[in-house]
């Protein structure tokens, strides 16, 4: 694997935080290349599992297929985890991206004060919520995006990136006009009230130590991460190197952290990994141009 460039050289850190038993090292940034960038170079320095950097803003962040995240500073909590997964099977490492995503969901949900389930998972990598203008069909409006990067899985020293990134306190007025109709943010759906990127941070850390803790006693919410999912059941189109298929979504495996898809031929489920792919669009968004990530 590639070795980044040090992005996080010319980095303004803010302050340091302090540690807790869960995190090994936690810093804040005011300006950073990309938080996942820096928690890899920690990793590589043989720095413990966990480690969290967190920045106001991010000048290089990016998404699967290396596509770019940009948000104004201070709109957007900006995050990136270290794991040391030696406690995990290799081709269980993908449920450290999902209990991360699901602790967010509550946390966010839990701050905006939303119905539980109102934010869902749009396979492989999105948190969404489903908004429309009234007397409009609803349509999934991206607010998070999740991006998990691996180096040495299968080895004595396997290590995993998480970089997570919510719109937080970020008013539509501010939306970039090109992507505001797919995307929304944390004081939108909370009606306009604002989002204390803090509180919210310190919520996921709260709930992602509680999820991290069950996966290494052997325990994955598998109904809790099917249950957000928001492709099932529906038109969605696979995007791949070579073709684009238009299939519907049946659910996901909580063993191999597959889609599960209906084959067209014979009507039976087929599963999907991630690497298979290079996006997932909702057939009836497929026009939208919604941002991969963080």
């Amino acid at each position: 694997m590639q070795t980044p460039a040090r992005s996080f050289e010319r980095a303004t850190v803010e302050r340091a935080l302090p540690m807790t038993p869960f995190l090994a090292r936690r810093e804040s940034f005011a300006t950073v290349g990309s938080t996942n960038d820096v928690v890899r170079e920690w990793l590589a320095a043989g720095v413990p599992e966990v480690c969290l950097a967190v920045s106001d803003e991010q000048s290089t962040g990016r998404g699967r297929e290396r596509r770019s995240w940009v948000a104004p500073s201070g709109a957007a909590l900006l995050l990136s985890l270290g794991f040391r997964p030696t406690w995990l099977p290799a081709d269980q490492t993908w449920r450290l991206a999902a209990v991360a995503s699901l602790a967010m969901a509550d946390a966010a949900e839990c701050l905006a004060d939303l119905p539980a389930g109102s934010i869902r998972l749009k396979w492989p990598n999105d948190l969404v919520v489903e908004m429309g203008k009234t007397g409009e069909p609803a349509a999934l409006r991206k607010i998070a995006g999740v991006l998990g990067e691996t180096d040495g899985l299968g080895t004595a020293d396997p290590r995993v990136v998480i970089g997570l990134g919510i719109n937080a306190d970020w008013a539509a007025a501010d939306f970039p006009p090109d992507i505001a109709g797919s995307m929304t943010s944390l004081r939108e759906v909370a009606r306009g009230r604002q989002i204390d990127r803090n509180v919210l941070l310190d919520d996921f850390l709260e709930r992602l130590e509680s999820g991290r803790a069950a996966l290494r006693a052997g325990h994955f919410d598998g109904n809790a991460w099917s249950d957000r999912q928001s492709t099932t059941g529906r038109m969605i189109h696979l995007m791949r190197p070579d073709r684009d298929e238009l299939v519907r979504a049946l659910g996901v495996d909580p063993v191999s952290g597959a889609l599960i898809v209906e084959d067209p031929a014979t009507g039976d489920g087929r599963h999907v990994l991630v690497g298979e792919i290079t996006h997932v669009r909702i057939a009836e968004q497929i026009a939208e141009q919604i941002p991969e990530m963080v």
